[in-house]
C-alpha cells in the first residue's frame, strides 16, 4: 500500500483517495445522506484493516468512552502485525470542549503518526466547527478533510435506484423511480430497506406502482400530498382516509398541520406561476425541488383556484390558532379542516 499523503478536501477527493489507495490521516464525515457515509466508512476500514488483527487495530470511541488521553492512546497505538491502525470517534463536538481540552486536541490532532487515520462522524450532533476558536480550527483545516454526505440529486438517485433493482434481477420504470424516492423522503438509507422489501414482495420481473403502496410507508410529506391531492380530485372521502393513516403513523397533529400548510403553500406558489404562463421548471427553482414533486404540485394547483387557495391558507391558519388556544381535541380540529377543505371545493 502506498504510503498516505495529506488529506484532500470533499468527497470526490476521498474516493480518489481511496482509488490511488493514499488515505488521509485525518477526516470529518458529515451529513444528511447516513447510507454514504457508512458506505466510504467502510470502505476506509476494508483498506486499512485486516479481519484478522481488527480487534487490535481498530479502535472506536462514542460519547459515552471518549476522552484526550483514551484518544491519545488510541492515536498512538502501534498497529499489531498490520501497517495501519483506524481510530473512529462518533458525535464529539471537540470545538465544545474547554480551552485546556481544545489546545490538547489541535495538538492530537496535527501530529497524527503516519500509520493512522482518525476519522470523526457526526450523525446526532452537528458538525459545527467555531472557526473563531483559531487553535483547533487551524489544527481541523490544516491536517484534516471535510466531507459532507450530501442528499443525492434526484437523477443520481433515479440511476442508484435503477441498479439496485437490477441486482435483484427486477426493472423499474424512471417515473416509478421518482414516484419512490418522493414518497420515501429521498436517503439512501431509506430507500435501500424500501428497495429490498419491493423485491421481496413482487413475483414479477417489472416493478408496478401496486408493489410500492403494498409495502412501502410513506413520509408524511409525501402522505400530506396525495391528501391534497385527492382533495384536487374531489375524493374526499379518500383524502379523509389519508388523514387516518397519518394519524395511525403517530404523527403530532400540530406537524401534520405545518405539513399541510407548506403543501398548500407550494400550490398556492405554483397556481400563482401558471397563472404567468410559467412552468414547473420555475417551481423547482423557486422552492429547491426535484422534477417529480414539481410537476406534480403544478398538476395539482392546475385543479385549484385562486380563490381556493387563499381560502384554503386561511382555514389552515384558523386550524393553527384553535389548536394553540383551545382546548378542542387537535385531531378532531384536523378532520373539521378537511371537511372545511372539502366543503370549498364542492363550492367552487
Amino acid at each position: 500500500m502506498a504510503k498516505k499523503q495529506a488529506a484532500g478536501g470533499g468527497l470526490q477527493e476521498l474516493k480518489a483517495a481511496l482509488t490511488k489507495r493514499s488515505l488521509g490521516r485525518l477526516y470529518f464525515f458529515h451529513g444528511e445522506e447516513a447510507f454514504l457515509l457508512n458506505h466510504y466508512l467502510n470502505q476506509i476500514k476494508k483498506q486499512l484493516l485486516d479481519p484478522l488483527t481488527e480487534s487490535f487495530n481498530f479502535h472506536r470511541l462514542n460519547q459515552e468512552t471518549f476522552d484526550l488521553q483514551t484518544f491519545a492512546d488510541a492515536v498512538e497505538n502501534l498497529p499489531m502485525m498490520a501497517d495501519f491502525t483506524l481510530v473512529q470517534v462518533d458525535d464529539i463536538d471537540l470545538f465544545k470542549l474547554d480551552e485546556g481540552s481544545r489546545n490538547r486536541a489541535a495538538e492530537i490532532l496535527s501530529d497524527i503518526p503516519d500509520y493512522c487515520t482518525v476519522v470523526f462522524t457526526y450523525d446526532t450532533v452537528a458538525w459545527k466547527p467555531d472557526k473563531r476558536l483559531k487553535k483547533l480550527w487551524e489544527a481541523v483545516s490544516n491536517h484534516g478533510a471535510v466531507v459532507e454526505f450530501a442528499k443525492q440529486s434526484q437523477k443520481d438517485l433515479i440511476a442508484w435506484v435503477t441498479r439496485h433493482f437490477a441486482a435483484h434481477d427486477k426493472r423499474i420504470s424512471t417515473d416509478l423511480c421518482a414516484y419512490l424516492i418522493d414518497i420515501t423522503g429521498g436517503t439512501m438509507t431509506a430507500l435501500s430497506g424500501e428497495i429490498e422489501k419491493i423485491c421481496a414482495y413482487s413475483g414479477s420481473g417489472v416493478i408496478v406502482k401496486a408493489d410500492i403502496d403494498a409495502v412501502t410507508e410513506p413520509v408524511m410529506d409525501a402522505v400530506v400530498f396525495q391528501m391534497t391531492d385527492f382533495l384536487s380530485a374531489g375524493r374526499y372521502d379518500q383524502a379523509l382516509l389519508k388523514l387516518q393513516q397519518l394519524l395511525k403513523m403517530q404523527q403530532e397533529p400540530l406537524a401534520i398541520l405545518g405539513a399541510v400548510g407548506g403543501n398548500f403553500r407550494r400550490i398556492s406558489a405554483a397556481r400563482i406561476l401558471l397563472d404567468n404562463g410559467k412552468n414547473a421548471l420555475e417551481l423547482q427553482r423557486l422552492y429547491g425541488l426535484p422534477d417529480y414533486p414539481a410537476r406534480k404540485i403544478m398538476d395539482s394547483a392546475r385543479r385549484f383556484s385562486p380563490e381556493y387557495c387563499r381560502k384554503a391558507a386561511s382555514l389552515v391558519m384558523e386550524t393553527d390558532y384553535q389548536m394553540k388556544t383551545s382546548f378542542d381535541d387537535s385531531q378532531r380540529l384536523l378532520e373539521l379542516l378537511l371537511l372545511k377543505l372539502a366543503q370549498e371545493g364542492r363550492n367552487g
